[in-house]
């Protein structure tokens, strides 16, 4: 990979009565959550999956995906929107060792500025389930990329990924799951005279944290909780009160609801041989977001999403707790450190894979996959603070399968870019956009 010159610059009350009820209300009068959908021309090739989207904070729209390439291997491409068209793609890695997976996606984050980072997984040995995270920076719109870090020094053949990465001023903050346990426990199995290597063994997941600098060196690194999910997504924001984290986690009792973490500045950090770039963080214990209760002896791979603004925050889920498939939504209106009652979005046969949006009018938007008796749907709709819904809104066709993945969507003013995976054989990212309704 080329090397570029990168200068950017850059719980205390959480509800836990359990969820009742039937859906929230629509409102009287509800209009559709979107108006005035049409696609967009996607710049991704034949076999492209996972599309990424992110806005920066001075409003350049990036679009990222995984697509094979002629020559064996995959890369990992990358595009600017320009009105209603994206400009020629960009590679941002590529090679013959990705880890590719339909839930464990890359992704490049716009930082501003015409600065971007980007993270993905590379395979670390001949086992399945090893692989590390990498993470590259590029300063002048994705021409030229740094070569890669890794957020994790631990150096075992194990798993490490479903990245979340956050901008900081001078670098990135990496949040993922580290399967770094596993490799003491395969040990253990091998001199008890069990199978060597091997996914399965008693081992927790752990989800961990580390800012990384623009030069790859890393600082803050810290372990958020011992035991996790195993394979569902990570999603982080950052706030008027510091950042938030949300993950599934896991109870010895095999209890796999959302847990809330939160990190805070406690001091700038000025070594002198760099600018101040970042603050320690201090982190909080991990707190349940809302105790579902659902209990399942396996990785259910649907996290959850964050969005924010400010203090204000949204977050919405998904839930088979009481045998009852659900897609939540549930805001906070100080950085997460209290969420108010989750409130039931979906349509009555979520499948989950969410994501979610906060609007200009202080609704949310939530995005989620419908089942339906031929496939599945990509459906978003507005939810109010006071749990009153729009009408839901169709994006797209997709697939019920893992083939058509995450559907990703970003809000750019009074419009939201959505991305999707096309299930097939090629499968292909198609885009989209459409207007929040005017006040």
């Amino acid at each position: 990979m080329r090397l570029a010159v990168v200068a950017c610059a850059g719980f205390a009350a959480l509800v836990s009565a359990a969820f009742a009820g039937p859906p929230a209300r629509i409102g009287a009068g509800a209009e559709p959550a979107l108006t005035s959908l049409r696609a967009i021309p996607s710049p991704a090739g034949s076999g492209s999956a996972t599309p990424h989207l992110s806005r920066s904070h001075d409003g350049e729209v990036w679009l990222s995906w995984l697509e094979p390439r002629s020559r064996g291997g995959h890369a990992l491409r990358v595009a600017r929107l320009a009105g209603h068209h994206w400009n020629t793609p960009m590679t941002a890695a590529e090679g013959d060792s990705f880890f590719v997976n339909w839930a464990d996606r890359p992704g490049v984050v716009a930082l501003g500025e015409g600065c971007l980072a980007a993270h993905w997984l590379w395979t670390s040995s001949g086992e399945a389930y090893s692989y590390d995270v990498r993470v590259a920076f590029s300063g002048d719109r994705g021409r030229t990329w740094s070569n890669p870090a890794r957020p994790h020094r631990d150096g075992t053949m194990t798993e490490h990924g479903f990245v979340t990465l956050l901008p900081e001023e001078g670098g990135a903050r990496a949040i993922w799951l580290d399967g770094r346990n596993y490799a003491a426990a395969r040990e253990k199995q091998a001199a008890a005279g069990g199978k060597p290597g091997g996914h399965e063994v008693d081992a927790d997941m752990t989800v961990r944290t580390a800012f990384i600098h623009q030069d790859g060196t890393l600082a803050d690194e810290a372990a958020l909780d011992g035991r996790a999910c195993d394979c569902c997504p990570t999603a982080a924001v950052k706030t008027m009160f510091g950042v938030l984290v949300a993950y599934r986690d896991r109870s010895p009792a095999e209890v796999r609801d959302i847990s809330l973490v939160r990190g805070t500045a406690i001091s700038d950090r000025t070594p002198s041989s760099r600018p101040a770039i970042s603050s320690e963080i201090a982190w909080s214990e991990p707190t349940p977001l809302h105790v579902d209760g659902w209990k399942i002896p396996g990785c259910p791979v649907n996290g959850p999403a964050l969005a924010a603004e400010d203090d204000r925050v949204a977050i919405a889920w998904y839930s088979e707790a009481g045998d009852t498939a659900r897609v939540l939504a549930a805001f906070s209106k100080d950085g997460g450190r209290s969420v108010g009652a989750p409130f039931r979005v979906d349509d009555g046969e979520p499948i989950g894979r969410v994501d979610v949006a906060l609007l200009e009018d202080r609704s949310a938007l939530v995005l989620w996959l419908e089942s339906r008796s031929q496939g599945a749907l990509v459906l978003a709709r507005r939810v109010a603070p006071d749990g009153s819904r729009s009408l839901p809104f169709r994006v797209a066709e997709t697939s019920a399968k893992r083939g058509s993945g995450y559907p990703r969507m970003v809000r750019d003013g009074r419009r939201v870019i959505f991305a999707w995976t096309e299930a097939g054989n090629p499968s292909r990212v198609r885009v989209a956009e459409a207007m929040v309704p005017g006040r």
